[in-house]
């Protein structure tokens, strides 16, 4: 009688978290620790430490995902945002801060943030956003999509908009932009997921993006987007 092998363990994502204020980061690991694919490795309050951790770690012990503020004591976020590429080359990085200033929100995009996330995000859409960064996607939240779609309203004429991209592919980026998922973009528009998941491919592939930070920092480059000095 053949045995039935067990299932392998699916890969846990490890993560660590650079946030200063205590409160919060319990808030975070409590949401963490109830996921039995994640676990938050580290936690440290400054960015200092952290990159010292980063430099000295082992290799096979890496982050997946590390969730950033942008406001620390010390070095900042974005300083820290060039720097820990140095030291962990492969891992995301997703910003989770209160601060939704355009300035911000660009800069951190363009130094590769593959995330960004407002600290009045649900627990529930910071695990989504961590599983959706370490698939290869990206994860805004949707008042910061609003932002980046409104740029795109005032800063590119409407005619090259609608040349760039479909009206259905500029209906799924608002509907996008507005919070919704893809399942809820779907009722919405009388049309399948997946049919959904290939407008979105789309929209990227015009903006020879891979995820929406890609497609931001293209519109940064192009001019679309401007960082206010």
């Amino acid at each position: 009688m053949a045995l039935n092998k067990p299932s392998p363990m699916k890969k846990s994502t490890n993560i660590i978290m650079v946030e200063d204020h205590p409160e919060y980061r319990e808030i975070v690991e409590m949401a963490l620790s109830r996921q039995d694919d994640m676990q938050l490795t580290d936690q440290f309050g400054t960015a200092e430490r952290a990159l010292q951790h980063l430099q000295i770690g082992r290799l096979d012990a890496m982050p997946d995902v590390i969730l950033l503020d942008l406001n620390l004591p010390g070095m900042g976020g974005l300083e820290a945002l060039e720097q820990i590429p140095k030291v962990a080359p492969d891992a995301k990085i997703i910003i989770l801060t209160q601060s939704d200033q355009e300035d911000d929100v660009l800069n951190a995009i363009m130094l590769g943030a593959s995330g960004y996330l407002l600290k009045s995000s649900t627990v529930g859409q910071i695990v989504e956003g961590i599983k959706l960064v370490k698939q290869g996607g990206a994860s805004l939240d949707s008042r910061i999509a609003r932002f980046v779609i409104d740029s795109l309203k005032t800063k590119l004429p409407h005619h090259e908009l609608e040349q760039m991209l479909s009206e259905r592919e500029i209906q799924v980026l608002e509907l996008l932009a507005d919070g919704l998922v893809k399942k809820q973009i779907a009722l919405k528009l009388g049309i399948g997921v997946t049919t959904v998941v290939s407008h979105v491919a789309h929209i990227y592939d015009k903006l020879e993006a891979s995820n929406a930070p890609s497609a931001i920092s293209k519109g940064f480059k192009l001019g679309i987007l401007q960082v206010n000095d």
